[in-house]
């Protein structure tokens, strides 16, 4: 799992410098061509993280309710995120894999609702869940740098 927490850790670096690095209008910015933004990909990736890993194994997840219905797969920024957002987001970047690799050291997952993603991924534990995250990341990751270039 150290492999994993690594490329996890690397990851979130770059998405931490999207915040670093762009203004709350340009976080919010829905260029033309695309239906979500810099801050939606990224507070998708926590929450879609948090549901693989957590909500699947029949835990509690680390984000509310509220953030899961408005970054969930299939939503698209509805209202502009405000200040206070970003910063809980940028928060959460570090706080939920830091949580994470804590609780995956401790063995807390011991049960998983198996399923196939959309891309055709058989996640089917706690553990894959957590590396097919890093593949859905570095999807959001790409479609992000695409946004960065009309922002």
């Amino acid at each position: 799992m150290s492999n994993t927490f690594e490329i996890s850790h690397t990851s979130r670096n770059v998405l931490s410098t999207f915040l670093e690095n762009h203004t709350l209008e340009e976080l919010n910015k829905v260029p033309d061509g695309f239906s979500n933004n810099l801050i939606w990909n990224i507070a998708h990736i926590i929450v879609v993280q948090q549901m693989l890993v957590y909500k699947l194994s029949g835990l509690p997840m680390m984000v509310s309710d509220e953030m899961v219905e408005k970054f969930k797969r299939g939503t698209k920024p509805e209202t502009d995120i405000s200040q206070e957002e970003v910063d809980q987001i940028r928060e959460l970047i570090f706080s939920t894999l830091e949580q994470s690799k804590e609780d995956f050291a401790n063995d807390i997952f011991d049960q998983y609702m198996p399923f196939t993603t959309t891309t055709g991924f058989h996640v089917k534990s706690a553990h894959f869940a957590m590396e097919f995250s890093n593949y859905h990341e570095a999807m959001h990751l790409g479609v992000m740098m695409q946004i960065k270039k009309f922002i």
